[in-house]
């Protein structure tokens, strides 16, 4: 990954604790999901194979938060354009596979309280309010970001707000010994939504001019996820807390 993309990672450095799948079924096949997850791998191949190299390619169309404000065309789309160019690209594999691997395995119970066409609208309305969060708290910044992670945060948002009872499968690394263990999504996705707090309020002290974490895209997309999930959802699954 070029050292100028502030591309945003669900699974940062050595994380000892990595989701794989839930307690959670669903009733309909997870359609929009699957197809969300073959473009974005997809969109990569595309990214990875360009003439052009991957870092002009993110330059060209990641969402660039000068830009997304200022709406100066430096690039070959219009800036509100790269809100969604850039929601389907990655700035490498690993961060490819953390956002679909999360995308995976709680965008299908979404989908299914959504439906499969309300699902892909929620999914794109999170991800814009994640890559505009980012931007308003980085207005100066002329480094592209990239990356699902904003509409998947707005997934998660949702998912705890649904289901925070649901048992999530994690992978315990212990040095050389790997275990397993069931934790309730409230915790998991709580500790997630606590460490993305406090590294954005970390971020706001430090001028990344190599791109880093888009933190506040993180919040932004789990926070509008989690208080609009309700208004999305079909009138006959409203069912108040």
């Amino acid at each position: 990954m070029s050292g100028k993309q502030a591309a945003s990672h669900f699974l940062e450095g050595d994380n000892a604790l990595i989701p794989y799948k839930d307690d959670n079924p669903t009733s309909v096949f997870p359609a929009a999901t699957i197809a969300i997850i073959a473009l974005n791998i997809l969109v990569f191949l595309l990214q990875i194979t360009a003439r052009s190299g991957m870092r002009e390619v993110t330059y060209a169309y990641g969402a660039i938060p000068q830009y997304l404000l200022s709406f100066e065309k430096a690039q070959p789309v219009h800036p509100a354009m790269t809100v969604f160019s850039s929601m389907f690209m990655h700035g490498g594999l690993f961060h490819l596979g953390g956002n679909m691997l999360y995308l995976w395995i709680f965008g299908n119970n979404i989908e299914d309280r959504l439906g499969h066409i309300r699902f892909l609208l929620y999914y794109l309305f999170c991800g814009i309010i994640a890559a505009y969060a980012h931007a308003v708290t980085n207005p100066d910044s002329t480094i592209p970001m990239v990356g699902a992670s904003g509409a998947v945060s707005g997934i998660l948002g949702a998912y705890l707000l649904l289901f925070p009872h649901a048992r999530v499968h994690m992978l315990i690394f212990l040095g050389f010994f790997i275990t397993t263990v069931k934790i309730p999504a409230l915790i998991v996705i709580g500790f997630w939504a606590i460490i993305q707090f406090i590294n954005g309020m970390i971020s706001t002290g430090l001028h990344e001019a190599q791109g880093g974490v888009a933190w506040f895209a993180h919040i932004g997309g789990f926070l509008i996820g989690l208080v609009t999930i309700r208004i999305w959802l079909p009138r006959r699954n409203r069912r108040w807390l």
